[in-house]
This record gives C-alpha cells, structure tokens and sequence, in this order.
C-alpha cells in the first residue's frame, strides 16, 4: 500500500518535473505528488520507534510538514495562475526536480531486491575489509552481518548512506550549470559520502564489540554517536557543494522562507482567534 503511494508520488513529481515551464498544469501535478509524498513520511513514525531511533522520529514528522507546505504553495501557484519570471527562482519547482530525481535514483535500491541486496553486500564487504584492515578480529556471520567480539551486527539499507547519496545526487542535477561545476560537486559529495558513512558503520561495530558505552553501547553508538557526526559531516559537505553550486543557496533560502511564512502565518490566526 505504502509502497504504491510513494511512486504515485514521484510519478506525479516526475511529470511536473519534465512538463514545460509554461504549462501551469504541472503545478497541480507537484502539489498532488508533494501531498502523496507526504504521506509517505507521515507512515514513518512507528518504524523509528519500533527500533527506539528517536532522532528520525522527528526527522520524518518534519520532513511531512515540509511537503504540506510545498503542495499548499504549488497549489497556491497553479490557482493564480501566474508563471514564474525569468530571473526569479521558481523554489517549489526546483525542489520538485531535485526530489524526483533523488527518488529515481533511491527507491530502486529500496523496493528491488537485487539492487538491494547489491548495495547491502558491497557496503557489508568494505566494512569488513576495513575492520581486518584495522586489526580486528571480525568475522562474516552471513552476507549482510558481521560478528565482533561475540556481537552481531546486522547491516541494512539504512547504514549503506543511499538517502544521502541520493540526496545530493537529486540536488546536483536539479541545477542549471556547467558539468565541470556538477562534477565537481558530486566528487566532493558522494564519494566522501560513502567512505565516511563506512567509518561510521565500522564505529558502530567496534563500539558495540567491546561495550565501550556499557549495555546501551549500540543505542549510543549508533542512535545518538554516529547521527551527530553524520549531520556535522553532511552540513560541511553540504557548504561546500553550495560553495561550487550557489543556485541551491537560492533553494534551501526559498524553503526555509516558505516555511517559516507559513508557520507564522498560522500563528498568526491562533493569535486573533
């Protein structure tokens, strides 16, 4: 069921994204696909908890929101039937581009079981490599789980860094630049991306080996440890791709400023109620 709302919602997105400029039935279309995608993170919650991953519990409630907003606006856009200038950043569609693009490369790796397995397999590969490579006594418990010390770790989509490598990736090719400047971007983006994101998972193994953190050494390590260096390692990535790429400035500025109007803009109807 989930699974069907998710693609409705690129396809929606990708329809908007390649329908032309001047045709404003492409805004309908965004919004439509935003609300369904919506929907989709909305469904998130209860898995988060399930694993006790508080931080992404919040993350995915917030990333729900967000797409609310971008559908109300893109609705707001197609009722008044006013095209974007040249010259002016069109931020709902740009950050329609970017998503659906994001999504094309991710959700394969997501609902197909062979790329799934791929991607799994690899990342399981250059941990363990990485581990031996360290010293540490580790062992292949079985494709996708490594063993440490008598402590097993499981390693699965989410530890392969694919939502933040298609993140980027969706962000890179929504702009309009030269591809000396796209390239750049991605070689100080993806790759680093993937190498740091095994150090993070070999950290997570070895901290939960050894109990460096006590019985909760995995909860810490993983949930609280390894969740801080990934936001403080993707913002500085993330500077420095808007560094080589200042048109995503004009992007993440446009959200934030719709956002924030609309957040105040409810607040300020409570107030006079």
């Amino acid at each position: 069921m989930i699974e069907n709302v998710l693609w409705v919602a690129v396809a929606l997105m990708l329809a908007c994204s390649l329908i032309p400029k001047r045709i404003k039935i492409r805004k309908l279309l965004g919004a439509i696909g935003w609300g369904f995608f919506s929907i989709h993170w909305f469904y998130q919650p209860m898995h988060f908890i399930e694993i006790r991953d508080y931080v992404n519990v919040v993350l995915v409630i917030v990333v729900g929101i967000v797409c609310l907003i971008l559908a109300y606006n893109m609705l707001k856009e197609y009722k008044s039937m006013k095209l974007i200038g040249d010259g002016t950043v069109d931020v709902t569609s740009m950050a329609t581009v970017a998503t659906a693009l994001a999504s094309l490369f991710y959700f394969p790796f997501a609902q197909m079981d062979s790329l799934n397995v791929w991607i799994i397999s690899l990342v399981t590969d250059n941990v363990f490599w990485t581990l031996q490579a360290l010293g540490q006594p580790a062992e292949m418990a079985a494709w996708n789980k490594i063993a440490l010390n008598g402590h097993q770790v499981e390693i699965i989509l989410a530890c392969t860094a694919i939502e933040s490598i298609a993140l980027f990736i969706g962000l890179i090719a929504s702009v309009n630049a030269p591809l000396k400047k796209l390239l750049s971007a991605f070689m100080v983006s993806v790759p680093i991306i993937y190498t740091l994101n095994i150090i993070r998972d070999v950290f997570v193994i070895v901290a939960y080996a050894y109990q460096w953190f006590g019985p909760n050494s995995f909860d810490i390590a993983h949930h609280t440890i390894a969740k801080i260096g990934s936001g403080i390692a993707l913002f500085g990535i993330a500077y420095i791709v808007m560094r080589i790429l200042p048109e995503l400035v004009d992007l993440i500025e446009g959200i934030w400023k719709m956002v924030t109007e609309y957040i105040y803009s409810i607040y300020e109807k409570v107030r006079n109620e």
